[in-house]
């Protein structure tokens, strides 16, 4: 069964990274767009044992609608939300979290999944770039 087009409640965001990777994200979030910890929350998984961590992003979620992001596709913090998933089949977990990801997902966060997630995706592949000055020519 599909959301409709504006959900009724605005999710939460979940960032479960390594290191200090999901406090770094969500404090730059905080700084640039103003939300609080009811919007944006980070797990990170630092010192702490796999089961901690499940523990930790269970913990983290909000009683209605959620959205876990992580860092690494396969890595221990996907996996700690694939499990938490499990018992929560309607939650979404989107993988290669970045700063432009996340702010969009504040401004956007009452939109159904089925918009809201592909969204996400887009706007941080499109945020991947780079660029390479050619040294001068003699």
């Amino acid at each position: 069964m599909s959301e409709p087009r504006a959900a009724s409640e605005p999710a939460r965001g979940i960032v479960v990274a390594h290191g200090g990777l999901a406090e770094g994200l969500v404090d730059a979030v905080r700084q640039i767009a103003g939300v609080t910890p009811e919007e944006l929350v980070g797990v990170p998984n630092r010192g702490v044992g796999f089961e901690d961590l499940c523990s930790r992003t269970r913990e983290a979620l909000a009683p209605n609608r959620n959205v876990i992001f992580t860092d690494l596709p396969s890595g221990s913090c996907h996996l700690a939300a694939m499990i938490v998933v499990r018992e929560v089949p309607e939650i979404p977990v989107v993988t290669g979290v970045n700063l432009p990801m996340l702010l969009d997902f504040v401004f956007n966060r009452g939109l159904g999944f089925d918009e809201l997630v592909p969204r996400l995706s887009e706007k941080a592949q499109g945020a991947i770039g780079g660029n390479r000055h050619a040294p001068p020519r003699p």
